[in-house]
């Protein structure tokens, strides 16, 4: 063997090395400590603990099997979680069918509370569909363009014209995201179901799921019986005056507000 050969040789090993390590990551996270390398960027800017987003994404694949274990011809549902709080949006045949899907999300491991949005009746169209996702895009274009809140705070998600919020945010995002989203054509209702935290607990970084969380309907008034009063918003268009009775879903969930807003 040369001497040129031999010096050669341990450059093509190294070069070798660097070409599969760079194959491999483009179908492998690269894991270090236990986070996603591929995925740092938005772990590193989602307001959630990296173990609440890994049970988010298990929570939505395994919800989803116990649901296509039950369904029906007349049941299309689809469950989103956020911080280890499912909400489920689509359509039913009937009522009985609303409460036993909601029965086996709830019985998903590491589920902390349910909030089911579902509606019993016909089955949404592919044009209604189309239309959904659009202003899904259009509302979390209009979050990126906002230079005074950060948009990642939010997940949201659209359902025949109604805008749903998930998310940990202050009571001064979630305002302004609301203003946002109603402000987008062809929303027809916003429903928040975002968990309101505290400006101490945004300085903190990730939030815990179920640490130090006060919700609260768009009055003010509790709805975990908590006794922390919460800054009232001012009306909305259409809206009754403040103290008056609000429309919030059926059994909100303890740490989320279920609020809609027309």
């Amino acid at each position: 063997m040369t001497r040129i050969q031999a010096s050669f040789r341990p450059l093509a090993a190294a070069l070798a090395g660097a070409t599969l390590v760079a194959s491999l990551s483009g179908c492998v996270p690269l894991v270090v400590g236990g986070a996603a390398v591929a995925g740092a960027g938005m772990v590193a800017t989602d307001r959630r603990t990296s173990g609440a987003q890994l049970d988010d994404q298990s929570i939505e694949l395994r919800s989803a099997a116990r649901i296509r274990d039950i369904a029906n011809d007349n049941m299309n549902i689809t469950t989103v979680s956020y911080n280890r709080q499912v909400l489920m949006i689509g359509t039913v045949g009937s009522d009985a069918d609303k409460r036993r899907a909601e029965e086996v999300v709830r019985g998903t491991p590491n589920v902390r509370s349910v909030v089911n949005e579902v509606v019993v009746g016909p089955a949404l169209g592919i044009a209604q569909r189309s239309n959904d996702t659009y202003i899904t895009g259009k509302v979390k274009a209009s979050l990126l363009d906002a230079k005074d809140i950060f948009a990642n705070s939010f997940k949201v998600v659209t359902e025949g014209g109604v805008v749903y919020l998930m998310g940990l945010a202050t009571r001064r995002e979630l305002d302004r995201a609301t203003d946002i989203a109603r402000s987008v054509s062809g929303v027809q209702k916003v429903v928040r179901a975002v968990e309101i935290i505290s400006e101490q607990q945004l300085g903190q970084g990730a939030v815990e799921g179920g640490t130090g969380l006060q919700p609260s309907a768009v009055d003010g008034t509790n709805t975990s019986g908590s006794r922390v009063p919460l800054p009232p918003m001012q009306p909305l268009p259409g809206q009754s005056q403040p103290g008056a009775p609000v429309q919030v879903s059926p059994q909100p969930q303890p740490g989320v507000v279920t609020t809609p807003v027309r």
